[in-house]
């Protein structure tokens, strides 16, 4: 007898609104633990909308259902979310001057693990962490986001994603104002959080980050719809072909 597939996050007849704009227009999405998602579309299309409103950025109004490990999730605020297991990495990370990198990451991680982590059990994880990621240990010590550059912002992010181990992540844009070498590293750590049995959803515009994370499915959102859904091929021909024949389809349809 075929056994079920295993699924970690689920979302049905999602839309999502911008006060009266409705700008994901009925999505339907299910990931499977390890499992890695590529969303992709042109500028507009509604892919941010759709990963702030899916953790429930106040922003944005969402309708339809969302499952983490089979229980619906739709009502939580988004730190009840994120204790449930659910990530976000944002395309423009805020600054918060004062608080360093250190102290956020084990307030967040003793807000999601629900108990007081010692601080050489911490310490010992963090610096294994930023070792993976190339980051120097004086990062650390830094405060969370002021004056960093584009791509050591994301490596924070990233940084986030490992040490939190959530069961889902949803990165929006990660790959935005990195340099070469910084998205290998960035793409490495999203691939040991699949390793590790995270289910995530990335959104792109570009192949180049898909060059280093391969994707099991790609999806193209137009217009707030998913127009299509296929292997890794599907971004290299987007990257080839645009998205502007995919948006004289979907027009037809």
């Amino acid at each position: 007898m075929t056994q079920p597939r295993p699924v970690v996050f689920a979302c049905r007849c999602v839309h999502v609104w911008v006060g009266d704009r409705e700008v994901v227009k009925g999505v339907d999405l299910v990931v499977a633990p390890g499992e890695i998602h590529a969303i992709m579309g042109p500028n507009g299309s509604g892919k941010s909308s759709f990963a702030n409103a899916l953790m429930g950025h106040p922003a944005y109004t969402l309708e339809g259902q969302v499952e983490l490990n089979g229980e619906d999730v739709s009502g939580l605020s988004p730190d009840e979310k994120a204790r449930a297991g659910m990530f976000l990495a944002f395309q423009y990370p805020v600054a918060i001057p004062g608080v360093s990198v250190a102290s956020f990451l084990r307030a967040a991680l003793t807000a999601v693990r629900g108990r007081e982590i010692p601080v050489r059990e911490f310490r010992r994880e963090l610096h294994a962490r930023m070792e993976e990621l190339e980051m120097d240990p004086a990062f650390a010590g830094r405060h969370l986001n002021d004056g960093f550059s584009g791509g050591e912002k994301k490596r924070l992010e990233i940084l986030q994603l490992l040490m939190l181990r959530p069961r889902f992540a949803l990165l929006d844009e990660t790959d935005s104002g990195l340099d070469i070498d910084a998205l290998k590293v960035v793409a490495a750590g999203i691939n040991a959080a699949a390793r590790e049995d995270v289910g995530m959803v990335l959104v792109t515009h570009y192949q180049r980050l898909l060059d280093h994370v391969q994707p099991h499915v790609v999806h193209v959102l137009v217009e707030g719809r998913i127009v299509r859904s296929g292997k890794p091929e599907l971004a290299r021909e987007l990257e080839a072909r645009g998205y502007d024949w995919l948006s004289r389809e979907n027009g037809r349809a």
